[in-house]
């Protein structure tokens, strides 16, 4: 008798966001999860497990069966608490397989209108002038927007303050109210105000201009040939998930993301679609470990 593997997937797949629902990686998931159902003929169901700073969500899926219906959909935080953490309950490189990255959203640099600097270059010059003085708000401690204001701060040779507040929205609110000098935020929560007048704009950290902001250069154009630090969004698998799987699970993924409807909700919350393939995304994980560790070394970023 001849014994037919079991197709895949065989049962409801599973989307872990680690975070709490209505973030960007929430909508993510739940714009793939009827594509991917129709495609695979199974219930596609988004399980938010926030809490930790997303560890809680995470060993949730590297404890998991590896059988391909448990995903991890994940972002920068996963590749900067390995370098801000001592102890983790899991490894990112060997715990995990990369199946695609999923969308990726520009970091702009804004100001309030008070603040006298109308372009990178001279909020540089400023900060140079006035050393300890200004303070750069972002959505909280050890995030994405966290570790580039640092990288700012080594690159360019100043002496800025990190206040972190708890989330995209009071560290909005802080600089327009003039609490804050300067807001590293993603560019889906700063662009309203932006575009009300009440967010002076100075450059964003991604390599090409942003869409919806294309009179704003890049830093890489303001002085700093190179620099890139975006906020990413991706899925991954537990690490001994069979290679079929991993395959199934990528193709379906990256053609779902190319369907527009995805690519237009996506894009109305800022986000750019971007599927890869999973070895891919197995060395922008690995890539972002690194530079995470280089950064979090030379700024002293600890939490433990």
């Amino acid at each position: 008798m001849t014994v037919h593997a079991q197709a895949f997937p065989s049962k409801p797949v599973r989307l872990v966001v680690p975070i709490p629902a209505g973030g960007a990686l929430d909508a993510i998931a739940r714009n793939l999860a009827p594509p991917l159902s129709r495609a695979w003929g199974q219930n596609v169901i988004v399980d938010n497990r926030p809490g930790g700073g997303t560890v809680i969500g995470t060993e949730m899926v590297a404890r998991a069966p590896a059988d391909g219906h448990t995903l991890l959909l994940m972002a920068n935080s996963f590749t900067i608490n390995p370098a801000v953490r001592s102890k983790l309950p899991y490894d990112a490189l060997k715990d995990f397989a990369g199946v695609s990255r999923l969308a990726t959203v520009p970091v702009i640099l804004s100001v309030h209108p008070s603040v006298p600097a109308r372009t990178f270059k001279e909020l540089i010059a400023l900060a140079r002038a006035r050393p300890g003085e200004l303070t750069y708000a972002t959505a909280g401690p050890e995030t994405n927007q966290h570790l580039i204001g640092e990288m700012l701060k080594s690159i360019a040779g100043i002496d800025i303050n990190h206040v972190p507040y708890q989330g995209g929205a009071p560290a909005t609110m802080a600089v327009m109210g003039g609490h804050t000098s300067i807001l590293v935020i993603n560019v889906t929560e700063s662009g309203p105000q932006i575009q009300a007048g009440k967010l002076r704009a100075l450059a964003v950290t991604s390599l090409e201009r942003a869409v919806d902001f294309k009179e704003v250069p890049t830093v890489a154009e303001s002085g700093y040939p190179g620099f890139e630090a975006i906020t990413w969004f991706g899925a991954v698998a537990p690490a001994a998930t069979p290679k079929e799987a991993i395959s199934r699970l990528n193709a379906e993924i990256v053609r779902a993301l190319q369907l527009p409807d995805v690519r237009n909700a996506l894009g109305k919350l800022g986000l750019s679609a971007a599927g890869t393939s999973a070895e891919e995304f197995d060395a922008f994980i690995r890539s972002e470990l690194r530079r995470n560790e280089k950064v979090a070394r030379a700024s002293n970023l600890r939490i433990d």
